[in-house]
């Protein structure tokens, strides 16, 4: 689909994207850009395996601009990361995905096989070339010999030889999926600095990295994860608890998790959201959404539930005041999938 000066609309927001990055560059605010959300939101959930979640973000990221090619890129290079079973899972979603294929998606740029694949020594060369300009400085993993030849040949050589995505979207693309999994801290930190070093600004990375949490994709909070909730039978979805002193209670749920219908008896309970997207919604009342900094004071006797987003991960911390003489909880039953699918923020 071609816009009035002749672009593509890929090409016009790849254009618009580099805008954005040198607005950054001079110091002007920038927003993210359409594609740039539905790329990194892609890249995370395959990260993270949520194949739910990916299918409607994949239909979000084709209307907006991104190409089919580009995301069959995007994938296959994450098997680096995430490893051929999320890649080749991620793979068969946006082919079932394409099976409703509508006609504002786009193909974009036709495949060719990169020469690098041919010939070992340009691999090798331009992986060294491009591991030099994403680390800052010539990489050398001596401690692993076979780990260091596979980085330059393989990851930043054939990978990177691919030309449906630039090396500054490729690093866009790893670090949304390094934000999605635990314990890769180091690599994260490096790949934030390696998509400056690629033509990221700074500012778009923690733009990105800052929309990713915001969105609920991942969990960014200083607050602990705690462990599965002990109480969890009278949840939909999996929670975790964790007691942070005080009196005070920080309560994690995996996107579409909640808890059901209850009453607190005597008492007033109050959530304070730190972190994610949720609900929050007393019987016969409209649910109200919930972000970083809500605050809910819910009178004793009250029926409701809270919990996370469908697509979202949420954490509120709790605690009880105004409480009374034999003051107790009355759990009763779930909330069912009716009411809350039909909520939309």
């Amino acid at each position: 689909m071609a816009t009035a000066n002749g672009q593509t609309l890929s090409e016009r927001q790849t254009e618009q994207n580099s805008e954005s990055r040198q607005a950054c560059l001079e110091g002007r605010v920038v927003m993210l850009e359409d594609r740039v959300k539905g790329l990194a939101a892609c890249a995370c959930l395959m990260a993270q395996g949520d194949l739910v979640r990916l299918e409607p973000a994949l239909r979000t990221a084709l209307d907006n601009g991104v190409t089919i090619n580009e995301l069959k890129e995007a994938f296959s290079q994450l098997y680096a990361y995430a490893g051929f079973p999320r890649s080749l899972n991620a793979l068969g979603v946006l082919s079932k995905v394409l099976e409703n294929r509508q006609p504002n998606w786009q193909d974009g740029k036709p495949w060719t096989r990169p020469a690098e694949w041919d010939d070992a020594r340009k691999a090798y060369e331009l992986g060294v070339k491009n591991q030099t300009q994403l680390s800052g400085r010539v990489f050398n993993y001596d401690f692993c010999p076979q780990d260091d030849y596979y980085l330059r040949s393989h990851l930043f050589g054939d990978i990177f030889a691919g030309d449906q995505l630039s090396a500054a979207d490729r690093e866009i693309v790893t670090v949304a999926a390094l934000s999605g999994l635990e314990g890769v801290a180091p690599q994260l930190a490096a790949h934030k600095q390696g998509a400056v070093n690629m033509g990221n600004s700074q500012q778009l990375v923690d733009a990105l990295t800052d929309w990713l949490s915001s969105e609920g994709y991942t969990l960014k909070s200083q607050w602990p994860k705690g462990e599965p909730n002990p109480y969890g039978k009278y949840f939909i979805g999996q929670s975790y608890l964790a007691d942070v002193g005080g009196g005070v209670m920080n309560v994690t749920f995996e996107p579409g998790c909640r808890n059901n219908w209850h009453v607190h008896h005597r008492q007033v309970q109050v959530l304070i959201c730190v972190a994610g997207r949720g609900w929050y919604q007393e019987w016969g009342k409209e649910a109200v959404e919930m972000t970083p900094g809500t605050v809910i004071a819910i009178p004793a006797e009250a029926k409701h539930w809270h919990g996370a987003q469908k697509d979202a991960w949420f954490q509120h911390l709790t605690y009880h005041k105004d409480v009374q003489e034999d003051a107790s909880n009355e759990w009763l039953e779930p909330v069912d999938d009716t009411t809350y699918h039909a909520l939309h923020r």
